[in-house]
């Protein structure tokens, strides 16, 4: 009887972990913060018999998992949609079913960004759940590559479900980390040196148990790219600075050398608050830096304080810097022209991104655009997620 039992409870063992497994991955696709110890934590769980009934399982699972009242909210939905299959319209998308009457979660729209123009994001995990190797499930994927392609192609206005929303900001960040990998590959290739530096290569191994992974070669050493990004928070850029900021806290996260400003009417530096890994909380960091976010806007004096302050710290030669603003500027149109040629003067590029390029029958006839434009090597749209990823071969030349 004992041994009967200690078998039913592997086997549930068995069983369960792959369907918890799932679980996990979808909280954190929610924007949940769990990890190792919460996982082992609830394996526990499953192996005693209350948590076997429905009500007790959701129960426990909301008491283990949820830190955040933002997570008690979701849950229930979240909880539902996976492990009963109700729900399927609410905060998470729930495609098809497995054999074993596990739900397919769809892949997350970032990892979706991998079938359309915007490009791969890296290798997508399977998710536990999903049909296995020659049983794949094309309706679901092509729902999936739907969905995004569509978001993709979205003006950021016009997004106004809160889900597509949410969407569109972790594809936005993820975006950045993809621009990150394939400018870093082609950073790489580019690099050439005849001879191997055998102390330099001897030294970087230590950290890897003497095995030399990364092998480096004598040579002119070339500075890696930096990004510097200027993002207007003025009160016209409100239906944009969210998927912006997402935007920018992914490429602070991804690439090493980067640093970020926000401006209206006055200059903050927020790399320090961006740099946060968990998105939320560098939020959160960010909107306590920069009081007075959806004001007005002086773009020629935040550039000036730019230039004074901050320029000969974060502009090296291989620097790009990225203004992110509609170019709508409150100040005098000749001081902003003239911090702009200063600007020029000292970074590799400036690239302009401006929302409203998209925008059928826009020109920049704004006097604070039309005296900047003369110093900017591109000036480009960036009203979707595709004219952001439009913009990496621009890097790749950098």
């Amino acid at each position: 009887m004992a041994a009967h039992a200690l078998e039913g409870s592997e086997q549930i063992g068995a069983a369960m972990r792959v369907r918890l497994a799932g679980f996990v991955r979808m909280l954190r696709d929610n924007g949940f913060k769990v990890g190792l110890a919460e996982t082992t934590d609830a394996l526990a769980l499953l192996a005693t018999g209350p948590a076997r009934r429905q009500a007790d399982l959701r129960g426990a699972f909301r008491a283990l998992f949820c830190g955040r009242r933002s997570d008690w909210l979701k849950f229930d939905a979240l909880f539902d949609a996976y492990w009963t299959g109700k729900g399927v319209k609410s905060a998470v998308k729930v495609s098809g079913s497995h054999s074993g009457n596990t739900p397919k979660t769809l892949r997350h729209l970032s990892d979706d960004a991998a079938t359309t123009e915007i490009g791969p994001a890296g290798d997508v995990e399977r998710r536990a759940g999903e049909a296995e190797e020659g049983e794949e499930d094309p309706a679901g994927k092509r729902e999936g590559a739907s969905r995004a392609e569509n978001l993709a192609k979205t003006d950021f206005r016009k997004i106004a479900d809160p889900e597509a929303v949410a969407q569109a900001h972790a594809l936005a960040e993820r975006l950045a980390h993809a621009m990150r990998v394939r400018l870093t590959r082609r950073d790489r290739q580019r690099r050439k040196g005849p001879r191997l530096d055998l102390r330099r290569t001897l030294r970087r191994s230590i950290g890897h148990g003497g095995t030399p992974i990364e092998l480096v070669r004598k040579g002119p050493r070339e500075k890696q790219l930096r990004i510097v990004v200027l993002l207007d928070a003025s009160g016209s850029m409100n239906n944009y600075t969210g998927v912006f900021t997402r935007f920018v806290h992914g490429i602070l996260d991804s690439f090493r050398e980067a640093e970020a400003f926000l401006f209206h009417t006055r200059l903050v530096h927020v790399s320090s608050a961006l740099k946060e890994r968990d998105a939320a909380r560098a939020l959160d960091r960010m909107g306590l830096m920069a009081q007075g976010v959806g004001g007005g806007t002086k773009i020629g004096e935040a550039l000036a304080e730019f230039n004074r302050w901050h320029a000969a710290r974060v502009i090296h030669s291989r620097t790009c810097v990225m203004i992110l603003s509609d170019g709508y500027d409150t100040g005098d149109p000749e001081r902003l022209g003239a911090e702009m040629a200063a600007l020029r003067r000292r970074c590799k590029r400036i690239v302009w991104l401006n929302p409203l390029i998209g925008w059928q029958g826009y020109e920049p006839t704004a006097a604070g655009m039309a005296a900047a434009l003369p110093h900017v090597d591109l000036f480009a749209p960036a009203h979707t997620l595709e004219s952001l990823a439009a913009l990496e071969p621009y890097l790749a030349k950098l």
